[in-house]
């Protein structure tokens, strides 16, 4: 079957994350059935994979990937509604993360198979969205090797800090979760947990790095266009 590139974009404003993370779930499923399908099929009557991107903010939440420790959550029950935070053991990749308002989650619900078969060229292409968009303000970061995510002063261990953490699942090269970039989030959410189980690297936002709060759809904007290059996906609206 011909690669399908055809991508829609969903944005889903503020949304509790649970609710996105079933909706996550239903597309996902309906895409890895869908290769299921076709693979006993006939390529003439076989459906196209598709493509979804989802941006969303979420209220404070604290997520807990596979590989993670609990214990790297330092609140209790009540300091989680001390904090009117919520928290959930997913099934991505990666250990515990912060989501809250001011930061950009993105969710890619792509077929890899329409693109490239390799999960760490897929990772690296999701850092570099968020690299380039850095750029577009005058910001350089970077990778640092061993860690996931995107860096700020990535060539400094004392001074590094990461702006954007990434966690992913994929099954049958069709991909959910992804990236969380802190634009104007409050830092002091990450106070109450070791992000990402790291524990000697700090935590950092776009506007604290610019000393303004940019434009959240500018930002979602330039984010997507990013990806739509790096990708070479076909924007369906």
């Amino acid at each position: 079957m011909a690669q399908n590139r055809h991508t829609k974009f969903i944005n889903l404003g503020l949304k509790d994350y649970k609710q996105t993370w079933d909706y996550q779930e239903a597309l996902f499923k309906t895409q890895v059935d869908r290769k299921i399908a076709n693979r006993k099929l006939p390529d003439e009557e076989q459906t196209p994979t598709e493509n979804l991107v989802i941006f969303c903010q979420h209220p404070h939440v604290y997520t807990l990937g596979k590989s993670g420790k609990p214990e790297h959550l330092l609140l209790d029950q009540q300091g989680l509604i001390e904090k009117e935070a919520k928290y959930y053991k997913i099934n991505r990749g990666g250990d515990i993360t912060y989501h809250g308002p001011g930061q950009l989650v993105g969710y890619p619900i792509i077929d890899l198979d329409n693109f490239f078969t390799d999960i760490h060229k897929y990772l690296r292409y999701l850092e570099e969205a968020v690299i380039l968009t850095l750029k577009d303000y005058g910001i350089e970061g970077g990778r640092i090797d061993g860690l996931t995510g995107v860096w700020i002063d990535y060539n400094d261990k004392d001074k590094a800090r990461k702006i954007c953490a990434l966690g992913v699942k994929c099954s049958r090269w069709v991909t959910m979760h992804g990236f969380a970039f802190n634009v104007t989030a409050d830092l002091d959410y990450f106070g109450n947990i070791v992000p990402c189980g790291i524990d000697d690297k700090a935590v950092t936002s776009l506007d604290k790095e610019l000393g303004y709060a940019p434009d959240m759809t500018e930002v979602e904007n330039r984010v997507k266009d990013h990806i739509v290059d790096l990708f070479e996906m076909e924007i369906v609206e």
